[in-house]
């Protein structure tokens, strides 16, 4: 099989971390981890493309190269107040009615909403421009609190960071849980980051809450026992009111809910990596039984467990048994598992906010 071609399309002043997050997760060649993507830059006028922090780009490659991609990536669009190009818009609808995977980072969702992309549909970006983005493109559903959006054949970001975590989440998609965690744990980093975005704007606190980190972390290595939400309040040493408070504060979730999506995303990894019955797996992440993982699974992912592994367990490449299909309207059959649909191993839409 082919790699997976993601072309990634710069504009000058380029802001070079956003960049280099979709490089570094699709560019490089990691030591002992299979090679699944082909990555190149391009622009419209080849030649150097000078950055935000004064420093250049040598680039290339020209529009024509997203012919070819399989994903096109719009890491920022640092010109988002003046129009863009008719060629470059021309190009991005092009890639999109083909079936290239469009995919926007902080500022690149406006590209996208100026060619037409996004009307009638969810979208993010960062919080310092949701405003913006929805005031000057009222079709645009926009959600300033996600952290990503992925529509299947559409995904936006909110700013810098949250670039990484829509990255990893297309490789989880795409691959399966285990090679986005190893990827991540190359980059030093969590593969999936809990709540959204409004933990990092600034806005008026009313009053502090402390972090949750602590009791996450705990209940994240404790996930084989019949953890509850009062054994997680009493770990916390607040009340389960004042657990759910902080919950909703901080990751935009219930505790409830964000112990299920840790036990489904903790059964992916045994599905892909190890040869556990399932019955082994639903006591190891904390679920009981077969029965109520092959539950939880259905509801949370829209397939099964024996479905899953066949299509990213050991010794099965993720695109020969993963169907394309989109979030929102994407349904999936018993051996199948549809694009977009397996970031719900962290949440419960296509806007993820929160586990």
């Amino acid at each position: 099989m082919g790699l997976h071609r993601v072309v990634a399309i710069v504009q000058p002043p380029q802001a070079e971390f956003e960049l280099a997050s979709v490089a570094e997760v699709f560019g490089l060649d990691r030591p002992g981890l299979p090679s699944r993507y082909a990555f190149t830059v391009c622009t419209e006028r080849p030649g150097i493309v000078p950055t935000k922090t004064g420093c250049a780009l040598s680039v290339t490659a020209g529009l024509d190269a997203l012919a070819d991609a399989d994903t096109v990536v719009v890491p920022a669009w640092s010109q988002k107040d003046v129009p863009a190009s008719p060629t470059v818009l021309n190009e991005i609808r092009a890639a999109h009615a083909r079936g290239a995977r469009l995919v926007a980072i902080c500022t690149g969702a406006f590209l996208l909403a100026e060619a037409g992309l996004l009307e009638g549909r969810r979208a993010t970006t960062h919080w310092r421009y949701a405003a913006e983005l929805a005031a000057r493109y009222p079709g645009v559903d926009v959600d300033a609190d996600a952290l990503y959006v992925d529509l299947g054949d559409i995904a936006t970001s909110a700013g810098t960071a949250a670039g990484i975590d829509l990255c990893l989440h297309l490789v989880r998609s795409d691959h399966g849980a285990a090679l986005a965690s190893k990827i991540a744990r190359h980059m030093v980093m969590p593969p999936h980051r809990e709540g959204g975005q409004r933990q990092y704007a600034v806005e008026p606190v009313e009053e502090p809450s402390e972090s949750l980190a602590a009791l996450l972390e705990w209940a994240a290595e404790h996930l084989h026992l019949p953890l509850t939400v009062d054994d997680l309040a009493e770990r916390g040493r607040v009340s389960p009111r004042t657990l759910a408070r902080r919950f909703d504060d901080q990751l935009g979730t219930s505790p409830g809910q964000w112990l299920l999506a840790q036990r489904i995303s903790a059964a992916q990894a045994l599905l892909e990596d190890t040869d556990l019955p399932v019955e082994g797996i639903a006591a190891r992440v904390g679920l009981s039984s077969a029965l109520n993982l092959r539950r939880r699974f259905r509801d949370r992912l829209g397939t099964t467990p024996a479905a899953y592994r066949r299509a990213f367990g050991r010794g099965t490449v993720g695109n020969d048994t993963v169907e394309r299909g989109t979030v929102e309207k994407g349904t999936t059959g018993e051996g199948t598992v549809a694009r977009g649909t397996v970031a719900r191993d962290t949440a419960e839409r296509d806007v993820v906010r929160a586990g």
